[in-house]
């Protein structure tokens, strides 16, 4: 039995943050989950996957995060408690549903986790997204601990109930991928069937009934305000004359920060869990107890700017401060360090920060840059397309996955990015106001995601391009989820249908399609110097499993590979693979044979022909 199936109220269990989420979803009793996959999300859709097979819920990898929120919305509105879940730039795009669903409301509770990810730890931008609340109007809540992460689920969708709108759960990277004891609570059964009572004039939004809406959408927004100043998860704690707000994760960081500069009996904590809209009368009441303000938050001045709005309304002046040079800075995740020291300096208090730990006979930790991994398709479709573009000046566009790590030296095959399934647009808007020949690359998932309507766009506009489909069979970035192109009876189970890329290129009118093997290097340089002189849109297929995924489905057959005594030390291998199972010692290259996984790459393109597979003595 899956471990956050655990029917025994009161036990105590280690979660990771994103478990407790999970946890806390089925105990509210959650019938349906959807999701596309995004660190720092992803665990949470990984256990409802999981559970799913064992349990009454019903969870979905949907093509992309609209098509997430949409299903989520349709069974919140047939009454059956839902869950959408995505990282921060998932709501983005998913935003166009959002907007909308705002105003149709919901029935049964609907819960939209969106995964912040301060630092950019695997992210394109670090965007706050408390501001979707105020932009939709709807209620935002933000959990400050693991184990407040499982109960504030709950909370939200009895919020989500009692407004009759969905609600957005803000988390960070810091909350989800923390681990706590979490207490358990009791499960309740889901009720895993709804009915839609048909209403075109609530459910249908042309004009005249959106304006209906509109006003609606804006007493539930009053009806909120009211429920946020009774919010126990807004709450104020400490004593004195100074004041701090804070939420999230910063919470914690606060609180210990005052508690180490023994401060408990000067500052008083307000901490913000139900953040969207904010408690606007105890936040007045709040401020006219205190001198002096400072806002700790992460991200953008979400609350701060509100606070000063609302000390502004009750005539107050008392200094109000967060987001500055010498205080916080909007970039990046905070640490405790950080925290205690920024409450010192400014509101005086005499500290020295403990003195560094002497460290002057320890090594450096040797850089470790992220790196495709040893035997990924990706590198050898690079490579190959590197040689066949020889000559050509040439723009190459990349998306969001694995392969991003391509346009890194030696490899340096990524030139622009900026969303999923930018490659395509971007490709061409190149190819029309550049005279490069312009060479797109996106993985097969992220092609379903969002890939399809920019290819649709290129044929039909007459685009002059080429783009390379990266298919390793799964989602491999974040964790080799399925997607629509992915082979369900690998994993045993039925039920699933599947999409082949190449039908879906071709029924879109591309005239021009070829499949690669890129582990046949000659081959495929062949096929796509062919594909690169088509004049107008071509599109090159690379099929071969990811090595991990293939690893774990026992389906690697390789066998490692050896540098013999024939290698003259070119080094082409290292020099325009960077494989990592490539190491050099005593000034000769070596293969690591725990790492290798057979591809035979390097011994395809080594001049010598010293790269040789391992002999594996037969044993009596």
């Amino acid at each position: 039995m899956h471990k956050l199936l655990t029917d025994s109220p009161g036990q105590k269990m280690l979660m990771l943050g994103n478990e407790a989420i999970a946890r806390g979803a089925v105990e509210a009793g959650v019938a349906m989950a959807s999701t596309y996959p995004g660190t720092p999300s992803s665990e949470i859709s990984l256990n409802f996957f999981q559970m799913s097979r064992e349990s009454e819920l019903y969870f979905q990898y949907s093509t992309n995060e609209k098509v997430a929120m949409e299903v989520a919305a349709a069974a919140a509105n047939s009454g059956v408690r839902s869950m959408c879940i995505m990282k921060h730039v998932g709501l983005n795009v998913a935003a166009d549903a959002l907007m909308t669903l705002a105003y149709v409301g919901v029935r049964g509770g609907m819960v939209i986790i969106t995964a912040d990810d301060p630092s950019m730890f695997s992210s394109q931008n670090e965007q706050d997204n408390r501001y979707y609340g105020k932009l939709s109007g709807l209620p935002v809540v933000e959990p400050s601990s693991v184990e407040e992460a499982k109960e504030l689920v709950g909370y939200a969708f009895d919020l989500s109930e009692q407004l009759q709108e969905p609600v957005l759960f803000r988390t960070t990277t810091r909350i989800n991928h923390s681990s706590a004891f979490v207490t358990l609570g009791a499960l309740k059964p889901p009720e895993t069937k709804g009915d839609f009572q048909k209403d075109p004039f609530r459910y249908v939004t042309v004009p005249a009934v959106a304006r209906r809406l509109h006003v609606k959408l804006l007493e539930n927004q009053a009806r909120a305000k009211e429920l946020s100043e009774a919010s126990p998860y807004n709450f104020v704690e400490g004593a004195g004359g100074w004041g701090i707000f804070c939420n999230g994760v910063s919470y914690s960081y606060v609180s210990d920060a005052v508690r180490d500069l023994g401060m408990q009996d000067r500052i008083r904590i307000f901490r913000i869990g139900f953040s969207h809209p904010l408690p606007e009368q105890k936040i007045k009441a709040f401020l006219g107890e205190c001198e002096k303000v400072l806002v700790a938050e992460e991200g953008e001045p979400f609350m701060e700017e509100a606070v000063k709005a609302f000390a502004q309304e009750a005539g107050l002046t008392l200094p109000i401060r967060g987001k500055a040079d010498d205080l916080f800075s909007r970039l990046y995740e905070f640490d405790p360090a950080m925290v205690r020291k920024t409450i010192a300096s400014y509101f005086g208090i005499d500290y020295a920060a403990p003195p560094a730990i002497d460290v002057q006979d320890v090594p450096d930790i040797p850089m470790r840059p992220p790196n495709l991994c040893a035997g990924c398709s990706h590198r050898a479709t690079y490579y190959a397309v590197k040689k066949a573009a020889e000559g050509m000046e040439t723009i190459y566009p990349t998306d969001i996955g694995c392969y991003t790590l391509g346009f890194l030296p030696p490899l340096s095959m990524g030139d622009f990015l900026i969303c999923m399934g930018s490659s395509v647009g971007t490709s061409c808007g190149f190819s029309q106001a550049t005279d490069r020949k312009v060479v797109a690359f996106i993985g097969d998932s992220t092609f379903f995601h969002s890939g399809i309507p920019g290819l649709i766009n290129a044929v039909f506009n007459g685009h002059n391009l080429t783009l390379v489909i990266l298919d390793n069979g799964t989602t491999a970035m974040t964790g080799h989820q399925p997607h629509p192109g992915v082979d369900m009876s690998q994993l045993q189970m039925e039920g699933y249908g599947r999409v082949s890329i190449e039908a879906v290129v071709r029924a879109v009118g591309v005239r021009h399609v070829t499949v690669i093997r890129p582990f046949k290097v000659k081959k495929s340089i062949e096929q796509i110097r062919e594909a690169l002189a088509f004049d107008g849109v071509s599109v090159i297929i690379s099929q071969e499993p990811c090595a991990l995924y293939a690893k774990g489905l026992k389906l690697l057959k390789g066998k490692p590979f050896t540098v013999s005594d024939k290698c003259k030390n070119h080094r082409d291998c290292v020099n325009d693979l960077a494989c990592p199972a490539f190491y050099i010692q005593d000034d000769r290259v070596h293969i690591d044979a725990d790492l290798c996984v057979g591809c035979a790459v390097c011994a395809q393109i080594c001049p010598e022909n010293a790269i040789r597979p391992v002999k594996i003595e037969k044993t009596a």
